[in-house]
């Protein structure tokens, strides 16, 4: 099954790291970056908002375990968000592509 993992970080530097090492490590075949999106959350009993940049990863299923343990060794958050959703429908080719890249 394939995947689009999305991690939430603090700034588009914290994203690009934590792209880098998922490319290198072959966890994913393709990552995006959105370098602005507001964030509106509970933490910690208080109602909370923030600019963070979005990472988008194409993966597979399987890679989702080595991904959220890559994220989570460079991230500067305390509870990251690190959540896979599925793919439903794709282009043949280009989730032939993704499988192809993360093997």
């Amino acid at each position: 099954m394939h995947v689009t993992v999305l991690i939430s970080c603090p700034d588009v530097n914290s994203a690009d790291s934590i792209s880098k090492a998922l490319l290198e490590k072959r966890l994913s075949a393709c990552t995006s970056i959105i370098p602005c999106v507001r964030s509106r959350y509970w933490w910690k009993g208080e109602l909370k908002s923030a600019d963070e940049a979005l990472l988008i990863a194409k993966t597979t299923a399987n890679k989702f375990p080595d991904i959220e343990k890559a994220a989570k060794k460079l991230h500067p958050y305390e509870v990251p968000e690190i959540i896979a959703l599925p793919i439903a429908e794709g282009s043949k080719n280009y989730l032939e592509w993704i499988g192809k890249e993360t093997r």
